[in-house]
């Protein structure tokens, strides 16, 4: 089978797929806001040109991106993730789903602060609201920290919901039982947690396939910066990725995205830049078809790291 070569910059967030957040459709292919604030992701680093992110966010909506997934502790001394999507897209499109995510907390020096206890997320969620101009937010994760159970923090966002402030629940960095655990209480339509060709990880594996079984989305972070964390895209690329690249003339980000879309109907891609290019790149890797040979390779390196 021959390998196909794809143009980023005739494709759109459509080829990667929909899937429905609840009653929510959306594209496959999505974005992360974290990058648009500035050089370093949760410190003040240097910030980002304000044109120039906000033209990542017009023209990712211009190429169907449908899904932002944001958060009020996403900033730099000058720039604000919410702001900027704030001032880039409103009035909001009907369409475009927007997801924050409550939990962390930073002061307004940039510094990490105590994780929200249940009844400051009242706090948390209304904080997105003031800085998107929303009177409701329409999905929210709870990220959770190191607490044991999430019970009381995800029962008070339930809560929110019910208040209609929410309109959908997701959870962050959770293990098999922080799921059944929320599902107790109240439908979760996503799961975020770290995931990547390059990490194995045999609890995330199975919490993949418990969101397949449940029809929950799971949307991985860090799957193009893998190793590299908040830090950026790693350079670091296995053989396997380098192979498929070369088959397909694309980059080793544009297979890892990939490679993420192939794991399941359910999984969704939040790739984050603050560069136009990446962007159009990073939204025509929803049209890469990987074949079975080059998966199997993939799997099997993704084995042997562990």
């Amino acid at each position: 089978m021959t390998a196909e070569t794809i143009t980023a910059e005739t494709i759109t967030a459509e080829t990667s797929g929909t899937w429905k957040l609840g009653d929510l459709p959306v594209h496959r292919i999505g974005l992360g806001a974290m990058r648009l604030t500035g050089s370093a992701a949760f410190h003040n680093g240097t910030p980002s040109d304000r044109e120039r992110s906000l033209a990542v966010l017009r023209k990712a909506v211009e190429l169907g991106v449908n899904h932002i997934d944001t958060a009020a502790f996403y900033f730099s001394s000058l720039r604000s993730a919410n702001e900027l999507i704030n001032t880039a897209l409103s009035p909001y499109g009907d369409d475009l789903v927007i997801a924050a995510k409550v939990g962390p907390y930073r002061d307004y020096r940039g510094e990490w602060g105590t994780s929200a206890r249940p009844d400051e997320l009242r706090g948390h969620v209304e904080e997105n609201l003031r800085q998107l101009g929303r009177d409701h937010l329409d999905l929210v994760y709870l990220r959770r920290m190191s607490q044991d159970s999430v019970a009381e923090h995800f029962g008070a966002l339930a809560e929110l919901r019910e208040a209609g402030l929410i309109r959908h629940l997701g959870i962050s960095g959770v293990e098999p039982r922080h799921l059944a655990e929320a599902l107790e209480i109240a439908p979760v339509v996503s799961v975020q947690n770290r995931y990547a060709v390059d990490r194995p990880d045999p609890v995330g594996d199975e919490v993949l396939r418990l969101c397949g079984a449940h029809g929950i989305a799971f949307v991985p972070f860090y799957a193009v910066a893998g190793a590299a964390g908040e830090h950026g895209a790693t350079t670091a690329h296995d053989d396997a990725v380098l192979s498929a690249a070369r088959a397909h003339g694309v980059s080793p980000a544009q297979v890892r995205i990939a490679w993420t879309l192939h794991q399941g109907p359910h999984v969704l891609a939040i790739p984050g830049t603050g560069d136009p290019g990446h962007l159009a790149e990073n939204v025509a890797a929803g049209a890469l078809r990987l074949i079975g040979e080059e998966l199997a390779r993939l799997g099997a390196a993704r084995d042997r790291a562990s």
